[in-house]
């Protein structure tokens, strides 16, 4: 850093024993030296801080793009079971059964399905189409099991 060579020590050591004094010189060195270490103690300290912050701030991110990636794909899916429900034909729900024709199935009037709220409409959509499903092809494994079986 310093570039500091024997001959420069030796210099300094010689101005040192003249200043101080043999009595003194080996006190203020040592005094000298816990500074240094202090100071090299304190700089790796700020070194550790400072990339451990920039270690937290992209994994904060890349959790921020997975959430966004995660949030999207809830919409897509959200999207997608709401087009299911939107597709039941008015007809459907005046007789009062799924198309399955599942009697446990029943639903009430379009009217008040359409006052719910969405998370209502979702919940509604996603067992019809659970009874549709399972009426049309038999029972076939939830795409949970398939993520797990998968693993």
């Amino acid at each position: 850093m310093f570039d500091i060579g024997f001959l420069e020590l030796l210099f300094i050591g010689v101005v040192g024993l003249l200043v101080l004094g043999p009595e003194r010189l080996p006190k203020a060195a040592r005094t000298l030296g816990l500074w240094i270490g202090k100071i090299k103690r304190s700089v790796s300290g700020m070194q550790r801080e400072i990339s451990a912050q920039l270690e937290a701030e992209e994994l904060r991110q890349k959790l921020n793009e997975q959430q966004q990636k995660l949030d999207e794909s809830v919409r897509q899916v959200k999207r997608g079971v709401e087009s299911i429900a939107e597709d039941d034909s008015p007809g459907d729900s005046a007789r009062g059964t799924s198309r399955a024709g599942g009697g446990d199935a029943t639903r009430q009037d379009a009217a008040p399905r359409e006052s719910a709220p969405p998370e209502q409409r979702l919940d509604d959509a996603l067992a019809r189409a659970r009874l549709d499903q399972g009426a049309d092809e038999g029972p076939e494994p939830s795409v949970a099991d398939k993520d797990a079986s998968s693993r």
